[in-house]
Order: C-alpha cells, then sequence, then structure tokens
C-alpha cells in the first residue's frame, strides 16, 4: 500500500506551522513559553524512561530500520 503524501504540501505546512509558533514566542513572556517548553521536555524524559527498550535495542534497531528503507530524497 502506498501512502498519498505531497511533499511541498508537507513543506509548506511545517513552515507554516514554525512561523506561526516562532511568532508566539515572539509575543509571550519568557516565564509562560519557558514552563511550556519545560514540560514539554520533562515528557519527553519521563517517556523515554518507560521506553520497554533498552538505549542499545533501540539504536539497533533504528540502524535496522535505516537499512531496509529505500533512501528517499
Amino acid at each position: 500500500m502506498e501512502l498519498l503524501f505531497d511533499r511541498k504540501e508537507n513543506e509548506r505546512e511545517r513552515l507554516s506551522f514554525v512561523r506561526s509558533y516562532a511568532s508566539w514566542v515572539k509575543r509571550t513572556p519568557n516565564a509562560v513559553w519557558s514552563r511550556q517548553q519545560g514540560a514539554l521536555v520533562n515528557s519527553f524524559i519521563e517517556n523515554a524512561r518507560n521506553m520497554p527498550l533498552s538505549s542499545r535495542e533501540y539504536l539497533e534497531r533504528v540502524a535496522g530500520r535505516k537499512k531496509l528503507l529505500p533512501r528517499q530524497l
């Protein structure tokens, strides 16, 4: 099954999000956005601690996946 994926549209959406987020960061007080960033980073760390794989197992899987997938340009 091939996924229908428009790379140009995806790029436009991502750039639009980055621009809108940068604009929000510029107009929002540091205390507000830094608190939100802290919560996000803390959730990433907690999620990593709950990962059922060791870091070595994860890296081996990622390396194996890269070998299997054709390189997309």
